[in-house]
């Protein structure tokens, strides 16, 4: 991991927190839960996807179907990225045509990562609307890209990192904030 800990932003029960008001906010602003879909950015993304429809289903008793999108060879960054690309599984359980997809990854920074996605995401169908849902939105945009559901705001500097951790992948739900290594 790169440099020390700043601070703690998050810790499992305010994340727990965060994801159940994304989950409202999702079905206030579907009115429900049909016709919806979501989709995990892979790697963070795809847990928090799972866990926002454990919380719909917690809501509004309706099983929301969830996928995961790998993005890699969408990436305007892959000759920096890593000298090998490490591909992994798309899979989607329904067709997103038609369907109201919501993107779902751990932060939003320069948005590339978004069009990236929306790339890949037009490639397997034509969805009937994209929205965005992220547990950290941390400004400094370079592409004109807004999260429709945020699980916080955190103003942030270029020197900084926001480390999103997940127990699936991480061991432990938790964000942080570290300084970039000169």
């Amino acid at each position: 991991m790169d440099g020390q800990i700043k601070a703690q932003l998050m810790d499992e029960a305010a994340m727990r927190r965060a994801v159940v008001r994304i989950a409202h906010e999702i079905l206030e602003r579907q009115k429900g839960a049909q016709n919806l879909v979501l989709v995990g950015i892979r790697r963070r993304g795809y847990p928090l996807a799972c866990r926002i429809a454990e919380a719909i289903f917690q809501i509004e008793g309706v099983r929301v179907p969830v996928g995961a999108l790998d993005i890699t060879f969408y990436r305007d960054d892959l000759s920096h990225a890593e000298d090998q690309p490490r591909l992994r599984c798309t899979d989607l359980p329904v067709s997103v045509t038609d369907k109201t997809v919501i993107l779902v990854d751990d932060v939003i920074y320069t948005g590339r990562t978004v069009r990236a996605a929306i790339d890949a995401l037009f490639d397997l169908g034509r969805p009937g609307a994209v929205r965005l849902a992220v547990m950290i939105d941390r400004g400094l945009r370079e592409l004109p890209f807004k999260a429709d559901f945020v699980g916080k705001n955190i103003p942030t500097s270029h020197s900084e990192l926001v480390c999103v951790n997940v127990k699936d992948i991480d061991g432990e739900d938790s964000v942080t904030i570290r300084q970039r290594q000169p």
